[in-house]
């Protein structure tokens, strides 16, 4: 038998062929030579990193950016109580670590389906915040005993454990005058907010509450001024404060890195029934579960509506609309990368044009807000219709910046700071010159189309020792820490009434339909 049929590879049993050899040395000259090339212009990439870098005196290692006090934990149990478990609500109740059963149950299935599903090892991985869940309220009754339930299922150490669970309170201020409730989530629609939180100011509670912060101007002024009379600690819920991307961006602002900023144009586009508030209604929700006239509050009297109720937001009686629901998010981004503040002006428009469904909130709605004295515009446009993409973009005269969950910087090819850049070829205009993905190890500069995809994608976390964490979770332990450290949370009431007001400003313009204008004095739109 010839010798080429006798050589046998030990480990696999298989024949190797004299042929097959041959055919496999015959492609090293050309792998080395791909490789060589492969390695020589990774370091040429690597070394035009560090020359941008260098230049624009950056440091490719990036600061911890969480607060000081996520990174230790107090021995002090803060007794919650929660008003308004929606899903919103069932959602700060995890990131506080009561979880319901259902929701465990249910993930645990989606990742053994999908691998790439990591919600259960997100929550798990959570922090654990040292509380106790002691009250509940809700209007709508199996709201409140799926919250009774979750209250009931704790995680502690990594581990979900069963613990004594929460009172069920019937109505609100039964819960804030509870002496087992330290601090309270409020969850509520907008219209409730407003009282619900003077309440508790009262009552001495410590107040986590959703966006927007109020309904109207009038008691944003009011929830200022008994907060700051005062020694709650108040946190809006804006958990896009703790966005790793956010902190380098303030950085990027501070460094001058993107020149004179003169526009800033920030958008929300979504397009879906639940995307423009057409929730699903319940078959069991009727006025026999649902406390109609506790849920109406302050609003007009009106017999009872399944649609108004579940689907809230889609009324001014109740909500505040596509400018405080999700424009304050947008809002509250650019603030505390610019600390721009309240606006002078602010003129808005737009109309129900897609979702006619008997609601009186606009689809599509468009806003821009002028501060003459940082001349700088800052634009708003949404569409509750369309799902294309446009980010939220800073526009200097050296460079423009796109933030999101990712932040990339893009030179101006007409810049002034970066013309040596330019001239030097170290820069070039269709690439970022730098950019920020969480879990990376800090600022990166983007010298490769491939790069470029890893910097724009748009990611729903942050990281913390190198695992992903809910943002919202780091948003209720920033405010728990606060609590107990008694120290002031990076959403307080001052940036709660800057955004109440500037989101405001915008729906008065739309219903009054002109130009409006902020009275830093007597506190009031005209």
């Amino acid at each position: 038998m010839p010798e080429e049929k006798n050589n046998v590879n030990q480990k696999s049993g298989k024949k190797i062929k004299r042929r097959d050899i041959l055919l496999g040395l015959s492609t090293i000259p050309f792998l080395g030579g791909f490789l060589a090339a492969f390695l020589e212009k990774r370091k040429y990439e690597e070394g035009k990193k560090r020359a941008i870098l260098d230049k624009l005196g950056l440091s490719s290692e990036a600061p911890a950016i969480l607060p000081e006090g996520a990174l230790r934990r107090s021995s002090q149990v803060i007794r919650l109580g929660i008003i308004g478990a929606g899903s919103r609500g069932e959602h700060l109740l995890r990131c506080a670590g009561f979880v319901h059963p259902s929701w465990l149950e249910n993930r645990r299935r989606a990742a053994k389906l999908n691998p790439m599903d990591k919600s259960l090892e997100i929550f798990l991985n959570q922090e654990d915040t040292n509380c106790l869940l002691t009250a509940v309220c809700d209007v709508y009754e199996p709201r409140a005993e799926r919250a009774l339930e979750a209250s009931r299922h704790v995680l502690r150490n990594r581990q979900v454990v069963e613990e004594k669970g929460a009172k069920r309170y019937r109505h609100y201020q039964d819960l804030l005058n509870s002496p087992e409730v330290d601090a309270v989530i409020i969850a509520t629609p907008d219209h409730l907010h407003a009282q619900m939180a003077l309440d508790a100011v009262q009552a001495g509670k410590h107040i986590y509450l959703e966006k927007c912060m109020t309904r109207t101007a009038e008691e944003a002024v009011k929830l200022y001024d008994a907060v700051k009379a005062s020694r709650i600690i108040f946190q809006l819920g804006h958990q896009q404060r703790q966005q790793e991307s956010h902190a380098r961006a303030r950085e990027i602002v501070r460094r001058g890195l993107l020149g004179k900023i003169t526009l800033v144009e920030t958008t929300t586009n979504r397009n879906s029934p639940e995307g423009a508030w057409q929730y699903e209604i319940p078959e069991d929700a009727g006025p026999h579960n649902i406390d109609w006239e506790q849920f109406l509050g302050p609003a007009p009297r009106r017999p009872f509506d399944v649609y108004r109720f579940f689907r809230w937001r889609c009324w001014f009686d109740y909500g505040t609309g596509l400018s405080g629901d999700l424009f304050s998010h947008e809002f509250d981004a650019v603030n505390q990368i610019l600390e721009l503040g309240i606006p002078k002006y602010a003129m808005a428009s737009g109309g129900i044009y897609f979702f006619d469904d008997g609601r009186d909130v606009p689809d599509v709605f468009h806003a821009v807000f002028e501060y003459p004295e940082r001349e700088l515009t800052l634009i708003y446009s949404a569409t509750l219709a369309s799902d294309c993409s446009r980010g939220r973009i800073f526009m200097g005269h050296d460079a423009w910046m796109n933030v999101g969950e990712t932040l990339t910087v893009i030179a101006d090819p007409e810049s002034t700071r970066y013309k040596e850049l330019y001239l030097e070829q170290l820069i070039e205009p269709s690439l970022p010159i730098f950019s920020f993905r969480p879990g990376a190890k800090g600022i990166d500069t983007v010298t490769s189309a491939s790069e470029r995809y890893f910097a724009t994608r748009g990611l729903l976390y942050s990281y913390k020792e190198g695992k992903r964490v809910d943002i919202s979770h780091l948003h209720v332990l920033e405010w728990l820490d606060c609590i107990r450290e008694g120290r002031q949370p990076s959403c307080n009431i001052d940036r709660g009434f800057e955004e109440a007001i500037t989101c405001h400003m915008a729906t008065e313009s739309y219903l009054r339909g002109r130009r409006v204008e902020w009275d830093p004095i007597n506190r009031r739109i005209i």
